[in-house]
């Protein structure tokens, strides 16, 4: 391969990887937030439960999520400085915004959550979790509007041999900005009701076995889950088809681009039959528990959505070749001049470290998933021997 073609298989790697821890924490933080939302209300425990539960997986996704995104972020200034040098102003400043919301807004909010358990008000603390979802779709949309920025450059203007912001409003306003955040919004939402209803649909077997299992806790779980589905699985095909009004066609006829088009309707389609063999069961609670062979497709179906999102984003970039920034500036005068060995020296170190990253997100997801509601350690009291109370407020 040659010096170019490492380069972007490097970040194709780590921002493709990244990308999947994304697509759960946005779908997954906005199921907890409802479902805290309707625990606060209703006062149920049992949805309190839950909240504490898919909460727990939440933490373990994004805290590995946000290591793969500050390990992304240095590519930029690594390997593509020729994009930094043309385009820091139009391109940099949604990339700020998006460090600032994420790193210290998010972050700061979630932090409130997870240690806020007993000692913020209850509304306090729902309203606090509400800021973490609010925060994740503000920083996915900044992230959007300089990717939607590459793909349809809009707002700029030459100065000398830099771009800057003509337009704001213009930039911030990019339908290939818009549009996608409502795509993967819809995916989201996939992503994250097909991992609830996989992990209750695993639990739920395990009961039909004869295994001690809370069966209202996952019942309502699996609900959950599966109505976020159905819900998201026909916008997700509506907004990813509006994009080709946008940028239509692709410079990129390789079969890699053909490839991840084939993948990507043939997990939608996958998920769309499951979908509506959900539509069909979700009214009838007794038949919706009794069936094995449906609980097996939707447990297989858990990894589908994970397949669809990657292909779609393979698709998506791949269109955009031979342009880093579409008629502005081509990719191969974006990359640093570096040695054949170290881009590939680099290219194995950081694939290998983002390969150990996924597969401990996968362990600590499965061990912690398996374990059920019974060993949740997020919210529970902290031993207090010796020490006061800490009251609410």
């Amino acid at each position: 391969m040659s010096t170019l073609s490492l380069a972007r298989l490097l970040f194709a790697i780590t921002a493709g990887t990244h990308f999947l821890f994304v697509s759960l924490t946005l779908g997954l933080a906005a199921l907890v937030a409802i479902m805290q939302t309707r625990a606060v209300v209703t006062g149920d425990t049992v949805r309190l439960r839950m909240v504490r539960y898919w909460g727990q997986l939440y933490v373990i996704n994004y805290a590995i999520g946000i290591v793969t995104g500050l390990l992304m972020e240095f590519q930029f200034g690594l390997n593509w400085p020729g994009l930094t040098d043309h385009a820091q102003d139009v391109f940099g400043a949604p990339l700020a915004l998006e460090t600032l919301v994420a790193f210290f807004v998010e972050a700061t909010f979630l932090g409130l959550w997870i240690f806020g358990w007993d000692r913020l008000n209850r509304y306090a603390h729902l309203a606090v979790f509400w800021g973490v979802t609010l925060t994740a779709y503000i920083s996915a949309y900044f992230i959007l509007v300089a990717n939607g920025f590459l793909r349809h450059p809009v707002g700029f203007l030459r100065v000398g041999g830099e771009l800057r912001v003509e337009s704001a409003v213009d930039l911030f306003t990019n339908p290939a900005a818009l549009l996608p955040l409502a795509h993967i919004a819809a995916g989201a939402f996939l992503v994250a009701g097909f991992f609830m209803a996989g992990v209750s649909a695993w639990h739920l077997r395990r009961a039909g076995l004869g295994a001690p299992v809370d069966l209202e806790f996952f019942r309502r779980s699996l609900r959950i889950g599966l109505v976020s589905a159905v819900v998201a699985v026909v916008p997700s095909a509506v907004f990813g088809g509006l994009q080709f009004s946008i940028v239509p066609g692709s410079e990129d006829k390789s079969v890699l681009s053909g490839v991840a088009s084939e993948l990507m309707m043939t997990a939608w389609l996958w998920m769309f039959w499951v979908a509506v063999a959900a539509l069909v069961k979700l009214p009838f609670t007794g038949w919706l528990l009794r069936g094995r062979a449906f609980l097996r497709a939707v447990m297989m179906t858990l990894p589908v959505p994970y397949v669809a999102m990657m292909a779609g984003w393979i698709y998506r970039e791949g269109a955009r070749q031979p342009w880093l920034i579409r008629g502005v500036l081509r990719t191969e005068d974006a990359v640093r001049p570096m040695g054949h060995g170290a881009m590939l020296a680099t290219t194995v170190g950081v694939s290998a470290l983002f390969a150990v990253l996924a597969v401990v997100n996968i362990v600590l997801l499965r061990r912690f998933a398996r374990r059920g509601p019974d060993a949740v350690t997020l919210g529970a009291p902290a031993p207090a021997e010796g020490l006061e109370p800490v009251p609410s407020f």
